[in-house]
C-alpha cells in the first residue's frame, strides 16, 4: 500500500497503447557489446574491434613508473642465536634497544621483534601515563569510553 498518492498518469489505464516509450541505455554502446562472432565479415565494427584490442595490448606492455618506496620482501635469515641476542639486548636496556632499533639492526620487522621479546616495564610506564591522562577526563568522556569498551566486548556475539 502506498503512503503517497500516485500520479494520475501512473494509474490511468488507457485501452490502446498509441504512444512510444523511449528508454535509452544508460551509456552509449561500444564495440565490445556486439561479439565478433555476430558481426558480418564486411562490418566496419570489426576493424574498430581489432584496433581497440591492439591499443589495449600495447598499453599493457608499457612499463610502470618506479616504486615510491623499496619493495619489501620477507627474509627468513635470523637464527636462534640472533633471536637470543634480540632478547638479551631488549632485556638489558629497553629504552635504548627499542623495537624500531632492533628491527633495523637485525633487518627484520618490528612485529617480529615484538614476537621475540617484550618490555613489561615500558608497558607499565605507558599504562601509568595513560592513567594520569584519564584522571583529567570529565564524566562525559569517561562514560563514552566505557560505553565503547562494552560495545567492543559484545562484537561477534549473537544478541
Amino acid at each position: 500500500m502506498l503512503l503517497v498518492q500516485p500520479d494520475n498518469s501512473f494509474t490511468k489505464n488507457t485501452g490502446s497503447q498509441d504512444h512510444i516509450i523511449y528508454n535509452p541505455p544508460s551509456s552509449a554502446p561500444n564495440v565490445y557489446h556486439t561479439p565478433l562472432k555476430f558481426l558480418p565479415k564486411d562490418d566496419p565494427r570489426r576493424r574498430l574491434h581489432t584496433l581497440l584490442k591492439s591499443t589495449a595490448s600495447t598499453s599493457e606492455n608499457t612499463s610502470l613508473p618506479p616504486a615510491v618506496r623499496p619493495i619489501y620482501e620477507k627474509k627468513y635469515h635470523l637464527k636462534q642465536a640472533d633471536i637470543e641476542e634480540i632478547r638479551r639486548l631488549r632485556a638489558e636496556d629497553p629504552r635504548q634497544w627499542t623495537r624500531v632499533r632492533l628491527a633495523e639492526k637485525f633487518e627484520c620487522s618490528q612485529f617480529f621483534v615484538s614476537l621475540c621479546c617484550s618490555a613489561p616495564q615500558i608497558k607499565d610506564e605507558r599504562q601509568l601515563q595513560l592513567e594520569k591522562i584519564k584522571e583529567k577526563w570529565g564524566r562525559t568522556k569517561t562514560e563514552a569510553r566505557e560505553d565503547r569498551q562494552t560495545r567492543k566486548s559484545t562484537w561477534g556475539k549473537a544478541v
